[in-house]
């Protein structure tokens, strides 16, 4: 472990981050725009047919009885072929071209794969569409050798995905956006985005084509001949959001972005000039962080609830790991053995492929902690045996996962079948009061509730006298102590509640002292049913 710390000490080490509001710091924006998402995607899964690269490639998907192109590659593009050309027409164009069917999942998993990869430049990132991405590097250039740098650098990892690619960047989402699709490659300085954007086409608004040829016969080329007309006429006659989104091109407002992910509250991170290949080189790197990540929580007297750990490979591929501990911790030992303990259990393994070339660890969520009094000799002044319970919990969910670690919580209601429930332990959700017995009485309810009332067969007076005798289960059980009738019934006004059915409870004693409690559906009055009886539980 000691032998992986020292290999990986040159490596480019990010300062400990705090994510503060930027005060005087002009916003900067990154578009990336994928030209060709679908086509590329595909071809990579594809990469086996070494003719595929040859040929001029189409996705079709059935529209309308017939076979249609919905996304084609540049050679495609080049020899005319267009989207929403039915696909005999294209093969009497081009006979020899490859097609495959198309599928919107695989595109939007492929794009936001391509946003996880992103996040080794900025954690603010956000989609654009179906085939862009908008990432908000306010900040962070400088980690990269600047704007230039860090944009080759978002470019060289993507492309190793196997994707086409456009960037621009700018001082709003919608300039760099409009940027990226039409002046690839241009990066402007704050506050003279309108210069550069005032010569784009119409289509950089990005609107419908309608608009956009009712825009071309009026007789406007560029943005620069619409900023030109007063705004007010533009908007009585093609609305105000054509306006808005001209002046965000411009750099007159700017909306900012909705990331995909919320910011983490603290960050470390570490870039390797070389990759690292080995599982126990990542885990020194990574204790290593942990313990620069616990001197900032200490710092701000909070402990991580929920960590995250991520993996950056140097061919794009980027792999998550999330942590979350049932009390707020800022122990790295504590840290680093659940992060050991997930890797093991990971169904898919963290395969370093060609190697890791930065890491990152992140607090997405902290709670306060204080310090607990220690004695002189450096030992706890009080035994904590909650903290031993945490420290299982934190290991079950690390080995089992969280869905598969669960505590039980009591719901406020009335209805005895949804009184009680389970809920993932190291989650908020919130308990009801447990109900407490009063002192010298027997409980209210029984410990063992089946899940679906059991029928009985039952001899009672009626209408409302507790039951007599009653078979449960082939045997026949003399009641000698009843108490009731305790009426209940359902939560009509909750959405999705079944029709209301009067229960009428009764505790019950048979003659060998066992108690029941089983319940009458349905009254003696009602002349559309005749009343059942069920058993619900049984006590202690």
């Amino acid at each position: 472990m000691n032998n992986a710390l020292q290999a990986a000490s040159p490596a480019v080490e990010s300062p400990a981050t705090e994510f503060t509001p930027l005060q005087g710091i002009p916003r900067r924006y990154l578009a990336l725009w994928f030209p060709f998402l679908s086509t590329d995607r595909a071809r990579r899964q594809r990469s086996h047919d070494d003719r595929l690269d040859e040929r001029p490639f189409v996705l079709v998907e059935k529209e309308r009885g017939a076979m249609r192109i919905v996304a084609l590659d540049s050679l495609a593009a080049r020899a005319g072929l267009a989207i929403g050309m039915a696909l005999a027409e294209a093969r009497a164009l081009l006979p020899h071209i490859a097609t495959a069917e198309a599928s919107r999942e695989a595109d939007a998993a492929a794009l936001r794969a391509c946003a996880a990869a992103c996040e080794i430049f900025t954690p603010l990132v956000a989609l654009r569409g179906e085939d862009g991405l908008i990432l908000d590097i306010t900040g962070c250039a400088h980690l990269f050798g600047g704007e230039t740098g860090l944009g080759a650098g978002a470019h060289g990892r993507l492309r190793r995905l196997g994707l086409t690619i456009q960037g621009a960047i700018a001082g709003t989402p919608e300039a760099a956006w409009a940027l990226a699709r039409h002046r690839h490659g241009a990066i402007t300085a704050p506050g003279t985005e309108e210069a550069l954007a005032r010569t784009l086409p119409i289509a950089a608004l990005d609107q419908d084509i309608g608009t956009t040829v009712a825009l071309s016969r009026a007789g406007f080329r560029t943005l620069g001949d619409l900023a030109d007309r007063p705004s007010h006429l533009l908007a009585a006659r093609f609305g105000e959001g054509l306006t808005a989104t001209l002046w965000r091109i411009l750099g007159r407002e700017d909306i900012r972005i909705t990331p995909l992910r919320a910011p983490p509250e603290a960050m470390v991170e570490k870039r390797f000039p070389e990759p690292l290949l080995t599982m126990e080189s990542l885990l020194g790197v990574l204790e290593k962080l942990a313990g620069v990540l616990m001197t900032m929580l200490e710092k701000r007297g909070a402990g991580g609830r929920v960590f995250e750990a991520s993996f950056f490979r140097t061919d794009g591929m980027a792999r998550r790991i999330a942590l979350e501990t049932a009390q707020g911790t800022r122990e790295a030992p504590r840290l680093m053995r659940l992060i050991r303990l997930k890797i093991e259990a990971l169904a898919d393994p963290l395969d370093p492929g060609s190697g890791f070339d930065a890491l990152r660890l992140a607090v997405v969520r902290s709670e306060p902690l204080h310090d607990v009094q220690q004695t002189l000799a450096g030992e706890r002044a009080t035994q904590d045996e909650a903290r031993a319970v945490d420290d299982l919990v934190d290991r079950l969910v690390a080995r089992f996962g969280r869905g598969n670690t669960r505590r039980f919580i009591a719901r406020d209601t009335h209805d005895p079948a949804l009184a009680g429930g389970t809920a993932p332990y190291p989650s908020q959700a919130a308990s009801a009061p447990w109900p407490r017995p009063e002192p010298g009485q027997p409980p209210l309810r029984p410990l063992t509730l089946f899940t679906h009332p059991q029928w009985i067969e039952v001899m009672a007076e009626v209408p409302d006298s507790p039951p007599l005798r009653f078979r449960w289960r082939r045997v026949l059980h003399e009641v000698t102590r009843a108490e009731g009738p305790e009426r209940i019934a359902p939560e009509w006004w909750r959405e999705g509640a079944l029709a209301p059915a009067i229960r009428d409870y009764y505790r019950v004693e048979n003659a060998l002292g066992y108690r029941f409690w089983i319940f009458r559906e349905g009254l003696y009055e009602d002349s559309n049913a005749r009343p059942r009886w069920f058993l619900h539980g049984l006590f202690a």
